[in-house]
């Protein structure tokens, strides 16, 4: 694993980070779509303060993957209510898409 050291610029502050070349563009992608976020908020809203568009920004990307969690809690909740059998691939796939449509409903 090849580490390399980066600089991340979130709300006109830079955040040195030592991180493995792998995670670079993910690190990158997050920057950008926190920045965008920032830069909505403070178009739309009119907030001057940072600490606010970061806790807006915050709320928003901890709303976004609530979903997911709560998929993975109601799959849980299921499989300890049912007979498991021993490959699940197949039914767990076919759970999994169920729950999400009626999550997104």
């Amino acid at each position: 694993m090849n580490e390399i050291s980066i600089k991340v610029n979130i709300a006109g502050r830079s955040y040195p980070l030592t991180i493995s070349s792998e995670q670079e563009d993910a690190i990158r992608k997050a920057e950008q779509k926190i920045e965008a976020s920032l830069e909505t908020f403070q178009k739309n809203y009119a907030v001057k303060d940072k600490q606010d568009l970061l806790a807006m920004t915050a709320l928003q990307v901890a709303t976004a993957s609530a979903p997911v969690i709560e998929t993975k809690t109601v799959i849980e909740k299921v499989i300890e209510r049912v007979e498991v059998p021993t490959d699940l691939s197949t039914e767990l796939s076919q759970l999994e898409s169920l729950v999400d449509q009626y999550l997104q409903s």
